[in-house]
C-alpha cells in the first residue's frame, strides 16, 4: 500500500473556496485588455467616433456608489450587526454585495486595459488632430477605472467578517459597563 499524500503547510492554511481579489489577477487583465486595445485601436481608429471628455464617467458613478455601499457595510459588520433580524445586514445581502465587488473589480480591470490601450496609442500619435482631441478622454477614463477598482477591492475588503469571536453578548453589542 502506498502512504497518502501528504499535505505541504501552505495547502493546510488555503482554504478551498472564495478569497479576496489578489492584485496580480487584476493587473494580468489589464495588460492583456490593454493590448488588445491597443491592437485594435491601431488598425480602426479611423473608423471610431469622435470621444467625449467625459465618455468614462460612468466608472466614476459605479465607485461611488461602491464607495457609499462599503461605509454602509462596513458600519453594520464593525457593530455585528449582521443577521436575520429586521433591520440587520442578511447574510445573502452581504454575499450579493461581496459578488459585486469582485464583479466591480475585474470591470475596472478591463476598463483601466481598454483606456489604457487607447490612451497609449493616443500619445503615440501626434501627427492626428483627431487624437489630441480624444487624448484627455482616454485620461478620464483611465483614471476613473483605477477608481472602480480601489472602490470595488475597498468594498471586498468592508465585507470581511470580524476576525474571532468575542466574550461579548448574543448579537455581538457590548453589555452594559
Amino acid at each position: 500500500m502506498t502512504e497518502p499524500r501528504r499535505r505541504s503547510r501552505r495547502d493546510q492554511d488555503e482554504e478551498p473556496g472564495l478569497g479576496p481579489t489578489r492584485l496580480r489577477d487584476l493587473t494580468v487583465i489589464a495588460v492583456i485588455v490593454a493590448v488588445t486595445a491597443f491592437v485594435l485601436v491601431r488598425y480602426n481608429y479611423g473608423s471610431l467616433p469622435p470621444m467625449p471628455l467625459l465618455a468614462g464617467i460612468v466608472l466614476y458613478v459605479l465607485a461611488a456608489l461602491e464607495v457609499l455601499i462599503a461605509f454602509i457595510v462596513r458600519a453594520r459588520v464593525a457593530s455585528r450587526d449582521v443577521g436575520r433580524a429586521r433591520g440587520q445586514l442578511h447574510p445573502i445581502t452581504a454575499a450579493r454585495v461581496l459578488a459585486l465587488a469582485k464583479a466591480s473589480a475585474i470591470l475596472g480591470a478591463i476598463a483601466v486595459g481598454v483606456w489604457t490601450g487607447l490612451l497609449i496609442f493616443l500619445a503615440t500619435r501626434h501627427d492626428l488632430a483627431a487624437a489630441d482631441h480624444d487624448l484627455p478622454g482616454s485620461i478620464v477614463g483611465v483614471v476613473g477605472g483605477v477608481v472602480l477598482v480601489v472602490a470595488a477591492l475597498w468594498l471586498e475588503y468592508c465585507c470581511r467578517a470580524p476576525d474571532d469571536p468575542t466574550d461579548d453578548p448574543v448579537g455581538g453589542h457590548p453589555g452594559p459597563a
